[in-house]
């Protein structure tokens, strides 16, 4: 594969696709199932009700929106 930079420095995003493109050629799902449980029993242990209940509320506006933008949609 051609470097598409002319062997320019990688940028953060470039290398962060690069490595999520091989992370996923090397894992299946059981992989990302297990790490997102973990992330979510360590989020869980750091945060208590009120962070949910206001990433809920922003969740719910964002989605308000996507509805009022797609009127068409039911």
């Amino acid at each position: 594969m051609a470097d598409k930079n002319n062997n320019k420095k990688m940028t953060v995003e470039e290398a962060g696709c690069k490595g999520g493109e091989a992370t996923a050629k090397n894992h299946d799902r059981e992989f990302y199932e297990e790490i997102g449980q973990k992330g979510g029993e360590a989020t869980s242990k750091n945060h208590d009700r009120d962070f949910y209940e206001e990433i809920g509320q922003k969740g719910g506006e964002a989605r308000a929106k996507q509805r009022g933008n797609n009127s068409n949609e039911k």
